[in-house]
């Protein structure tokens, strides 16, 4: 019994840091996401302990605690918060625990590889390049294989990711050593679509040497935004440089919005190419967690006029509502639906044209703004279906556009 059949999977890697005989990895499918394969088959036991630490081959969650306590969260440093993609109560927990002799094992971006990938941070010049959300992917082999149970970790990822990792340490009765955090999670795009996002801003700036998801040189509800340098514009960031010149607001020389047509945000949340897990094994949204403590940008209507960065902040566990009240960022308990007014509660569904963007995707020949028709199409319908229920609410026609 093991992974060799499991496809289209969450692509969490847990299988590979479980398995002794050290003969499972990670790759990207025809689809371009993680799934695990057998390096050697020949050495494969049938042990049963890949399968036992994934999540995807369960039901239900591994936490079994049902206490939630939900808040409001923001640093006091200003510096983090300005840099962070909502109110930096994730980094914080990290400064505070690498302050009590844990590691981080967070996740950060490889301009050589063009990944985001897990490693550990043992001091906190080295957990800034964790900071901001990166929504692609993550590779989380080799940054959980350099985890030691027998040391404290912090450990940050998606919420498949977090629910497949408690179980591996369930299994190997550890979970003393670790506090895991993860976060209300949209769901994760094709590489394919990063690889060709990527090939678009290489012919503008040249080989990346920065890449930053979210910024709020315009304010934080429209901080959707791509920004990026190249080696055509500037050299990479010393990311041993001192706290003080990582920690500086950086606007890269591409910046491309979501709310002015960005085409990997735009496609991505379409949700037109997404894991095929994303859309039919995800058990994780709104409330369903296996980590001490979930995070996220808290929209709707409380802070809606905040333009700094208000986190959303939810400890499951004791554990995590003791690290927060430790870590000194500002808390203010809402009730969950508060804190969670904006976030999923369902699994995501494919549009109707789907099938064609991943024509696009898999034909390299094809720029990816040919796929940005399909979406486009969509959202020019419903802004004139917006406005004329707009008129009929002016003219008092009952009638009204859905």
């Amino acid at each position: 019994m093991n992974i060799g059949n499991i496809q289209d999977c969450f692509g969490c890697g847990v299988c590979a840091i479980a398995c002794a005989r050290h003969i499972i990895d990670l790759k990207l499918n025809s689809d371009g996401f993680y799934e695990p394969y057998i390096t050697d088959t020949s050495k494969c036991t049938d042990c049963g302990l890949c399968i036992n630490v994934c999540s995807y081959s369960h039901e239900g969650l591994s936490l079994k605690n049902d206490c939630i306590k939900s808040y409001a969260a923001w640093n006091n440093d200003e510096k983090v918060r300005r840099k962070c993609s909502s109110g930096g109560v994730g980094f914080e927990v990290g400064r505070t625990l690498i302050g009590q002799g844990y590691k981080v094992c967070g996740v950060r971006y490889n301009v050589d590889n063009n990944r985001a990938e897990h490693y550990v941070a043992t001091i906190v010049e080295e957990l800034i390049p964790s900071i901001g959300s990166k929504y692609i992917q993550s590779y989380t082999v080799d940054g959980f294989k350099a985890i030691n149970r027998k040391e404290k970790y912090l450990v940050t990822g998606t919420p498949c990711q977090i629910d497949s990792f408690r179980r591996y340490i369930q299994k190997f009765r550890c979970e003393d050593n670790f506090v895991l955090m993860d976060f209300f999670c949209h769901g994760v795009p094709s590489m394919l679509l990063w690889k060709k996002y990527v090939a678009w801003a290489e012919k503008q700036v040249g080989k990346l040497t920065y890449v930053s998801w979210r910024n709020k040189f315009t304010g934080w509800h429209d901080s959707w935004a791509m920004s990026i340098d190249g080696e055509k514009i500037g050299g990479k960031v010393n990311w041993h440089d001192s706290y003080n010149l990582l920690m500086r607001g950086k606007k890269g020389f591409l910046n491309s919005r979501l709310s002015q047509g960005d085409m990997f945000y735009r496609l991505f949340l379409s949700d037109s190419c997404l894991g095929k897990a994303c859309y039919e094994k995800c058990k994780f949204k709104y409330d369903h967690s296996s980590a001490d403590i979930r995070i996220g940008d808290l929209w709707g209507k409380t802070y809606k006029d905040n333009e700094d960065g208000v986190s959303a902040a939810i400890a499951f566990t004791e554990k995590g509502n003791e690290l927060l009240h430790e870590c000194g960022c500002n808390l203010v308990a809402h009730p969950f639906e508060v804190v969670a007014e904006c976030q999923m509660k369902t699994n995501p569904t494919p549009p109707v044209y789907t099938p064609k963007v991943w024509v696009n995707l898999h034909d390299t020949s094809k720029p990816l703004s040919q796929a940005m028709k399909y979406p486009n199409k969509i959202l020019r319908i419903k802004r004139w279906k917006g406005r004329l229920n707009h008129l009929f609410r002016i003219f008092k026609i009952k009638y009204q556009f859905r």
